[in-house]
């Protein structure tokens, strides 16, 4: 039996947080990475070329942030599950990240958290486990589509 993988862009301007997200990715077997990108412009333009399941944003890159290229995403491609992910706080960010198309808001240094809001995300469920809101305050309704 074939399986189809999930396929996932990354973002973010470390080569080695790239390859650290790429590693825990890629242990899941049906789940792929599809294309890398080093800042927020180019992570719109892969998603435009690549039609990715899902896009895994870090919030500070240059050129273009996290917050900017998901905005960018979902006008272009919208659907499509959008993470971001932090070295701040999460529920610092909380506030900006709504109404911008993005799905799920971790911190960077939980390996856990990442697989865990893959899933969330590829379910169609939203996920913001670090934040200190309830998702229906900024108008996110939890398992639905954005």
């Amino acid at each position: 039996m074939w399986l189809i993988a999930i396929r996932i862009l990354i973002a973010d301007d470390s080569a080695p947080v790239r390859g650290c997200w790429r590693r825990i990715i890629e242990r899941n077997l049906a789940w792929e990475i599809c294309g890398e990108a080093v800042n927020g412009r180019e992570a719109v333009e892969l998603a435009k070329q690549l039609a990715p399941d899902l896009v895994v944003l870090d919030f500070s890159m240059p050129v273009m942030n996290g917050i900017e290229a998901a905005e960018q995403i979902a006008k272009h491609k919208p659907g499509i599950p959008l993470l971001l992910c932090t070295m701040h706080d999460p529920a610092l960010l909380a506030q900006q990240v709504k109404n911008k198309g993005i799905s799920g808001l971790i911190c960077k240094s939980s390996e856990a958290k990442l697989t865990d809001a893959i899933h969330a995300l590829l379910r169609r469920e939203q996920f913001f486990p670090d934040c200190a809101f309830s998702p229906s305050e900024y108008g996110v309704e939890v398992g639905k589509p954005h």
